[in-house]
């Protein structure tokens, strides 16, 4: 029997990559980098592995000096977007939220740049169904040391973590964490433990 849930955010939660998309690629025009300019498909296959890879893949044949200079450009230009123009949530999922935080502890564990959560937090109204959460910007970790982290910051016994990438399952292997895939979202899954097409397929699962 699970005791709580950690959830991922680009592809499980909401989708920000239209908004996204604008973002970085204002970053890359002001960096001389036009030629580089993304899609929000090209971000959906990127997203969820850690920020500086990214990076690398987005300009592969730039030195590191012309990396850290888009790198906090890049972030300041995305959360000015989203604060602005907010993500996509996926159907259902604020009623599923609230319906598994009576039941269970929620928790986040993201990839993502430091303040990323909270801006999803304030944009979204969720702040009360989640516990606790962290992320790579936060603490330098990758995914499955902080879904480590979370667990033994909360004295979690049995949680799963609910996600969308092969990098989530992995993650979930190395911290010995069963994952939900999410199929709705941006990528594919081998042999998960779970398998939703919807947010309220959680119910489903662990709610009755």
């Amino acid at each position: 029997m699970i005791d709580s849930l950690i959830f991922d955010v680009d592809g499980t939660i909401w989708d920000t990559t239209p908004v996204v998309e604008k973002a970085w690629n204002a970053a890359l025009d002001e960096c001389g980098l036009s030629y580089a300019h993304i899609t929000a498909d090209i971000l959906k296959s990127l997203f969820g592995l850690p920020m500086d890879t990214i990076i690398e893949r987005i300009l592969p044949n730039e030195n590191d000096d012309v990396r850290k200079k888009f790198k906090p450009l890049c972030y300041s230009y995305e959360e000015a977007y989203v604060e602005k123009e907010s993500g996509i949530l996926y159907g259902g999922i604020g009623e599923t939220l609230k319906a598994l935080a009576a039941k269970f502890p929620l928790f986040i564990v993201s990839n993502c740049q430091s303040g990323y959560i909270e801006l999803l937090l304030k944009k979204t109204g969720f702040a009360p169904f989640f516990k606790d959460f962290t992320c790579n910007g936060d603490t330098g970790l990758l995914k499955d040391e902080n879904i480590k982290l979370i667990a033994k910051r909360n004295g979690l016994k049995s949680p799963v973590y609910v996600g969308d990438t092969q990098g989530d399952a992995d993650a979930c292997a190395k911290a010995g964490v069963p994952i939900v895939y999410a199929s709705y979202g941006f990528g594919k899954i081998s042999s998960p433990e779970y398998t939703i097409t919807k947010p309220k397929d959680l119910l489903s699962l662990f709610c009755n």
